[in-house]
């Protein structure tokens, strides 16, 4: 079963666990809701409803899919997927204001519309509501230590993805950062948020111990995995597919998988690269210099390594039915995506 068929099928679930989720939202303050609802991608900035731009959803896909192939019921767990969701726009909306980002999905981001103040408060908002979503576990008719351990898992996320944001931002003040400052930077940054939706999910399913363990070493090496595919989109991705420019992660000197590589691989590249800001005519020299190397050879190699390591870990989880079936499709899915 392909994404597409996955957000088909959990789709309007999720909205309607969004909509539930964000009518704590105080009624009297209508800019407030217009804010919080436009990085969902539910409505515009002037608050008018639009489809579509709300982003792949890949979270809470694979929260549910982890729960049913774990022999849960994804109904039950749908208040854990939307707090999942609204977790991961909480920190975009962040990462846009420490990155610059001018845009996000192809749209504004919450920043450039209404400055950064406003979007801090956005993210912080976005933050609780996750929280007080995982709450309505109870309400789906989960007892209170199962609750307790998925609130336990995201919290744990938090922590990951806080120290991962840290290190990232640390990052771009380095002459070099080796590669396993990096991993260790998109453990946390990237790939804890997915261990943890998969380990939520096979939790809510009442699995034992050692498959909650696997299924959540299957989040975390396919989260690598993802964040290094984006790393190859960042440089080479198509700009109409992916919604941003390809020179941004260049000209913004992130140090992504494969810059690293051209700065441990060649002093033309380093000398280039060193002189902030990267001008917008010497993007180009950059790309070439970094296929020469075999940088987009050597970051595709690593994507696979991660990529196996996932599909061992879910083997070992022991996926039942359609559902197991549909996890392994959604990692080649998500490992060709050109976006």
């Amino acid at each position: 079963m392909a994404l597409a068929e996955l957000q088909e099928r959990y789709g309007a679930a999720l909205d309607d666990g969004i909509n539930l989720a964000l009518s704590a939202l105080p009624a009297d303050l209508p800019e407030l809701s217009t804010m919080v609802r436009y990085p969902l991608g539910l409505v515009d900035e002037h608050g008018d409803p639009v489809a579509g731009a709300g982003g792949k959803r890949i979270r809470p896909v694979l929260l549910l899919s982890c729960n049913i192939a774990a022999g849960g019921s994804w109904e039950k767990a749908l208040p854990a997927a939307v707090a999942v969701e609204l977790l991961h726009n909480f920190s975009l909306v962040h990462d846009d204001i420490q990155d610059d980002s001018f845009f996000r999905r192809g749209r504004a981001t919450v920043w450039r519309l209404w400055g950064r103040s406003q979007a801090i408060n956005v993210g912080d908002l976005l933050f609780a509501l996750a929280f007080a979503s995982l709450q309505d576990l109870r309400r789906t008719g989960f007892p209170p230590e199962v609750c307790l351990a998925a609130w336990k898992s995201l919290v744990e996320s938090c922590l990951e993805l806080t120290r991962g944001q840290h290190l990232d931002m640390r990052f771009e003040c380095r002459e070099t950062v080796s590669l396993d400052s990096y991993l260790s930077m998109i453990h946390g940054k990237s790939a804890a948020l997915l261990a943890t939706c998969a380990q939520i999910g096979a939790i809510l399913a009442g699995a034992a111990g050692d498959t909650v363990k696997q299924y959540a070493r299957f989040g975390r090496n396919l989260g690598v995995a993802f964040q290094i595919r984006d790393d190859i989109l960042g440089i080479w991705g198509d700009e109409g597919a992916t919604g941003k420019s390809a020179a941004t992660d260049l000209a913004s000197r992130k140090k992504t998988l494969p810059v690293l590589y051209g700065l441990e691989h060649s002093e033309e590249f380093k000398r280039v690269y060193g002189q902030p800001p990267v001008a917008r005519e010497d993007v180009q020299t950059l790309v070439a210099l970094l296929e020469d190397l075999g940088a987009l050879e050597f970051a595709r190699a690593q994507e696979t390594h991660w990529a196996r390591a996932a599909e061992e870990a879910l083997t070992a989880a022991r996926p039942s039915g359609v559902a197991g079936d549909s996890l392994h499709a959604l990692v080649a899915e998500l490992l060709q995506r050109t976006c």
